[in-house]
């Protein structure tokens, strides 16, 4: 297993700090203005900083009924690949998560994408 860099520790910290906070600012700091996050949905990809704060916002999970671990799988200066894990308590279920992230020269995300499944609950 990879050891992921400061950035990506630093970005990802970041990001599910966004996903427990809900906070616009939070969200924006990740991404440029003209970033692009495709969450892979019939909805389609969200375009520029508005439109992703707009989505993520709406989504609106409740941080204390949801875990989150992750691991890096590639990384190289401007992309990297994260698997991930969420399980949500109540009702109980559990996700895989691949991101693929892209980074510009000042760490933020220009382009975000992300594929995820349900695991069967036994």
């Amino acid at each position: 297993m990879m050891e992921p860099s400061e950035r990506l520790n630093a970005w990802m910290d970041d990001y599910v700090h966004a996903w427990t906070t809900n906070s616009p600012e939070a969200i924006a700091s990740l991404f440029t203005a003209d970033a692009v996050y495709d969450p892979q949905t019939a909805g389609g990809e969200w375009d520029g900083i508005e439109e992703i704060i707009e989505h993520w916002v709406e989504i609106d999970d409740d941080p204390e009924n949801w875990d989150f671990q992750w691991i890096p799988v590639v990384e190289t200066e401007d992309i990297a690949v994260v698997v991930g894990r969420t399980l949500y308590h109540e009702p109980q279920m559990t996700y895989r998560n691949l991101f693929v992230i892209r980074f510009d020269e000042t760490d933020r995300c220009t382009d975000f994408t992300e594929w995820y499944i349900e695991e069967d609950q036994e």
